[in-house]
């Protein structure tokens, strides 16, 4: 008779924008200028005033035309056109992780650090925590587009790396007890590999918080068509190539499978051949786009949680599968 054992395989995350959407309410391209942040002083005021006049202006004469298509018309444009939008996008998605308080006779912004002691509290970390943290411990990596910090948020410096564990970020440790003297490093055993930057990044370093969300000299790639990543993000793909290839199954959370994405998609192609399963979690899953990226795959879809819960915690427990010897 033969006897069974439990072979562990490997299982990647795939999140895209509508992850962020479902946990935090952040906004998908299609509602990225929606113009919901609260400027800080006449300069940020300023700034919103110029982008709603840009986007006013474009919408004018490109009836139907995209978000995606008017920052590409956006970054043709002189510095300070482009800096105000390339501004806005990421103060966006860092607004509600924002808050200002009195300090010392004056009004003080701050941001949330990664560690944050009150970062549960914000919208939408907790909900990202419990998904991630409830997918188990077989978990080889996150892959993500996204740019806002909701994944390290809802895991924390003792649970991901950036692709090197004990990797140590600049700045300080959570507000308000934070200190200079302790650094600040990255223990976690699962990598996260941001693919289009991050809010939290920029070209000198990676930082404790997403303050680079406030200037807008954050290392991003900006959501437009044909989007193409810098040189300084080729680690983060080699990364993300890494965690596909190390993985047999793959959930994809809110990814939209653009066809104008075809660098993206060639590079989830290329390293994901090895894949034995995809499941998508989506309200309007794109199977066909997904099929076409894994061709040998077997691709499912299922709604995001609660409705899809139980259907995806039996996926889940696939992922141990016995194995004859």
């Amino acid at each position: 008779m033969a006897e069974f054992v439990t072979k562990r395989v490997g299982l990647a995350v795939l999140l895209g924008a509508g992850f962020s959407k479902w946990a935090a309410g952040l906004p998908v391209a299609t509602e990225l200028f929606d113009f919901k942040v609260e400027p800080f002083g006449v300069r940020e005021e300023g700034k919103l005033k110029l982008v709603r006049l840009l986007k006013a202006a474009w919408d004018a004469e490109h009836a139907g035309g995209t978000a995606e298509q008017f920052i590409a018309h956006a970054l043709e444009e002189p510095q300070q056109f482009c800096g105000a939008v390339l501004w806005y996008i990421v103060r966006r998605l860092s607004e509600p992780y924002v808050w200002t308080e009195r300090h010392a006779g004056k009004w003080r912004r701050h941001v949330l650090m990664i560690d944050e002691n009150r970062r549960l509290d914000r919208p939408g970390v907790a909900r990202a925590r419990d998904f991630l943290v409830g997918l188990g411990h077989d978990v080889t990596g996150v892959v993500t587009t996204n740019y806002d910090l909701l994944v390290e948020y809802a895991l924390g410096t003792r649970l991901f790396n950036y692709g090197r564990r004990g990797e140590v970020l600049s700045g300080r440790g959570a507000y308000p007890l934070s200190q200079w003297r302790n650094p600040v490093a990255l223990a976690g055993p699962i990598s996260v590999a941001k693919l289009h930057g991050s809010i939290s990044w920029d070209s000198n370093g990676r930082y404790t918080d997403g303050r680079r969300g406030l200037t807008g000299n954050a290392l991003i790639v900006a959501p437009t068509p044909e989007k193409t990543p810098p040189a300084a993000l080729a680690g983060v793909w080699e990364l993300a190539g890494r965690i596909l290839r190390g993985s047999s199954r793959l959930l994809v959370f809110g990814f939209a499978f653009n066809p104008y994405d075809k660098a993206l998609l060639s590079h989830l192609a290329k390293h994901g051949r090895g894949l034995e399963a995809v499941m998508l979690l989506d309200i309007n899953p794109n199977l066909d786009r997904a099929k076409q990226v894994w061709p040998h795959t077997e691709v499912r879809a299922l709604p995001p949680p609660p409705e899809g819960k139980a259907e995806l915690a039996e996926w889940l427990a696939l992922r141990a599968t016995p194995t004859a010897i």
